[in-house]
């Protein structure tokens, strides 16, 4: 297949591109800048230039594609309900070229919105359009590509990590570098689930290549890591006291991230595994704090 990434050159998008191009497909990768543009071509990748805000380059990038997986997103999360909007509106115009054929489209969403109630286990088949979360609004806009006859299956992702980078985890870093304490909520016993990026890499390529419409798929290795543990691999990695900051004073501490910190959102993938034949093999989030090099992030 020949196949439209967008976010092609992110943290995930840029080895869902490896991960294609190894498994023989050919890969056109949106970026928007030179540097972006010269890394795909040096990883094997055609380049398409465009941006999230473009809709006509999103429209043009999926006009030339046999499927498409959509990993783009706009990562400033003091926005995330205008981003997740944005989101709506990309997978509405890629969905507006695919329509009529069975060329596949995947898109991204957060395993949050799969869990029926604050923190229970999230689970594939959990799909409530009132969901509090702002990311619904990614799967809602692709319930409605799928109602017009659009091929789409959704990828719900956790903390997506390596030795490098590790989703929201890694704004916990920065937090701790700043405050020079490594801090968790109240007692540290909210979860949060998480997979190596390789891992999750593998798991687009099998969502697209599947074709299951109307399919989600949860990209979990971990079900749900506390928060404390987390903080601990953090303080071990900086060299810096792990302790616990009260809810009252999570906001002057956090800041506008002090919300997520307290999320419990423990997530299973036991049907993705099933369905898919996936089965995560990469190292665990602890193990990749503890092997990151902190001096270099």
């Amino acid at each position: 297949m020949r196949v439209f990434v967008t976010g092609a050159t992110g943290f995930i998008g840029s080895v869902i591109v490896q991960e294609l191009i190894k498994a023989g497909h050919r890969v056109l990768g949106m970026t928007r800048s030179d540097s972006g543009a010269r890394a795909l071509t040096a990883a094997g990748a055609e380049v398409h230039r465009g941006t999230l805000e473009d809709l006509e380059s999103i429209r043009s990038g999926a006009a030339q594609a046999d499927g498409v997986i959509h990993t783009a997103f706009d990562h400033d999360f003091s926005r995330f309900a205008e981003n997740c909007e944005k989101d709506r509106r990309v997978i509405e115009a890629l969905g507006g070229v695919l329509k009529g054929s069975d060329r596949p489209l995947v898109i991204t969403s957060g395993t949050g919105v799969g869990m029926a109630m604050i923190g229970q286990l999230a689970t594939e088949d959990v799909f409530n359009t009132s969901h509090p979360n702002p990311r619904i609004a990614s799967e809602i806009a692709g319930a409605a590509m799928l109602a017009e006859g659009v091929n789409v299956s959704v990828v719900r992702l956790p903390q997506v990590h390596d030795t490098r980078k590790q989703g929201f985890v890694t704004l916990l870093i920065e937090t701790a570098r700043a405050k020079r304490v490594s801090g968790y909520i109240g007692d540290g016993l909210n979860r949060w689930p998480a997979a190596h990026v390789l891992d999750v890499a593998r798991l687009y390529r099998l969502a697209l290549e599947r074709r299951q419409s109307g399919a989600r798929y949860h990209a979990v290795a971990e079900e749900g890591l506390p928060a404390r543990t987390i903080a601990e691999a953090i303080g071990r990695g900086l060299h810096l006291p792990t302790v616990s900051v009260a809810p009252g004073d999570a906001a002057g501490h956090f800041g506008w991230f002090a919300s997520f910190v307290a999320l419990d959102m423990p997530a299973s993938s036991a049907k993705t595994q099933q369905a898919l034949d996936w089965h995560p093999t990469g190292p665990g989030l602890i193990e990749d704090l503890d092997h990151m090099n902190y001096a270099a992030a």
